[in-house]
């Protein structure tokens, strides 16, 4: 009888050890020896993969979805994969929660031995030397461009901002006390579609990310013995949106330079401009107008405005041309036709000056001293902080 009990007593004691290894299925009847094989692969030098993510933002829900189909499938990349979030309520710990993965609240704590890659994706804080360290094969970021361009928390905006034609996606090691410096693992390219949005290349950038990152760990080792530092050549900063970036120069920028900045910005910022030391909002930007002039000869200040009735565009001088909008918020919501009525057209008759001479017309490029809404954090996409654990 002490014999059979301490064999019963050593199997419970093997039984306990089981989750450790992310073999949950071996209390219902899975065989000795697969559970021992499974074990030992992941605690091997390949995949798979026990999995640490690391993300806030829909950017990074792309990745994470592909990371839990994997482990779901067993297709042999993802042993186990388990979430780390900065709050309850972004997008990765929504679906973290709908696909039952454990989800850790940020400063983390406790994963000594417990898993053998981390993976950061759109996560916004800056991992320190001592938790990167408790990963035996690094810790891995997805980033959405061609590293060493557009290092920084708004790779994407920038892209679109500057004009490049050409973007992609790199994985990179990170490495502690700076954002985006990491040697880089794979990388592949992107041609920029012309006058798509930001969100428009984020999403696909998002998931050119998640397919690259997982042929990344598919052969880890290799590309970890393959890596190369960044050049310094070609280095970029991405600074975070902000509002101070929406206002519109109307003397210094170009229509392209117009439309880049609405298609960088505007669906999370509104462009913005001043109407008799008031902040008026510009919306639904339709691109360049051609404006065609009562005097030929007369040329149009910077900021005059014009309204077009025929397609109910709002258009404004910059310093080559005329761009519209469809609408505009001053105190409230309106279309060209209403500020027309209600503001420009009163100005024009007051002045008495024509349209392209009328200093009341004018859209000025000063800034005011009107606050950003309350929520403006909300609005500035790929923040990256120094928090730190």
């Amino acid at each position: 009888m002490r014999t059979g009990g301490g064999a019963v007593r050593a199997s419970l004691a093997f039984l306990r050890l089981l989750p450790r290894c992310g073999v949950q299925a071996a209390g219902r009847g899975a065989s000795a020896g697969r559970t021992l094989w499974s074990c030992r692969r992941r605690s091997s030098s390949g995949p798979p993969w026990r999995l640490l993510f690391f993300g806030s933002d829909q950017f990074a829900v792309e990745s994470l979805k592909v990371l839990e189909a994997d482990r779901s499938s067993n297709e042999g990349v993802v042993a186990s994969l388990e979430v780390v979030t900065l709050s309850g309520d972004v997008p990765v710990s929504k679906f973290a929660e709908q696909k039952c993965l454990p989800v850790h609240r940020w400063p983390l704590v406790g994963v000594d031995g417990r898993f053998d890659v981390g993976v950061v994706v759109s996560f916004g804080c800056l991992l320190q030397e001592r938790l990167i360290a408790k990963f035996p094969h690094g810790v891995l970021n997805v980033h959405p461009s061609l590293l060493p361009r557009w290092r920084g928390p708004a790779p994407v905006s920038h892209t679109i901002l500057h004009g490049d034609a050409v973007t992609g996606v790199t994985i990179m090691q990170i490495r502690p006390h700076r954002f985006d410096v990491g040697p880089i693992l794979s990388q592949e390219l992107h041609q920029v579609q012309e006058r798509c949005t930001a969100e428009e290349l984020s999403d696909v950038l998002a998931v050119k990310g998640a397919q690259l990152l997982m042929d990344t760990l598919r052969t880890l080792p290799q590309k970890m013995a393959d890596k190369r530092e960044q050049s310094q050549t070609g280095a970029t900063f991405a600074p975070k949106i902000s509002w101070s970036m929406s206002w519109v120069e109307w003397e210094e920028q170009t229509c392209e330079q117009i439309d880049r900045l609405y298609r960088a910005i505007g669906s999370k910022i509104p462009l913005r401009t001043t109407w008799m030391g008031r902040t008026v909002k510009l919306l639904d930007f339709v691109g360049k107008c051609h404006i065609s002039l009562a005097d030929p000869s007369g040329k149009s200040t910077p900021g005059s405005v014009r309204f077009q009735k025929e397609s109910n565009v709002l258009a404004v001088c910059c310093k080559d041309g005329w761009v519209g909008f469809k609408a505009v918020l001053l105190k409230k919501l309106l279309t060209p036709a209403d500020f027309y009525n209600g503001y420009l057209h009163q100005t024009l008759q007051r002045h008495q000056t024509p349209p392209h001479q009328a200093a009341g017309g004018v859209f000025s490029s000063r800034r005011g001293g009107t606050e950003a809404p309350h929520g403006d954090a909300a609005l500035q996409n790929g923040k990256k902080t120094n928090c730190v654990s």
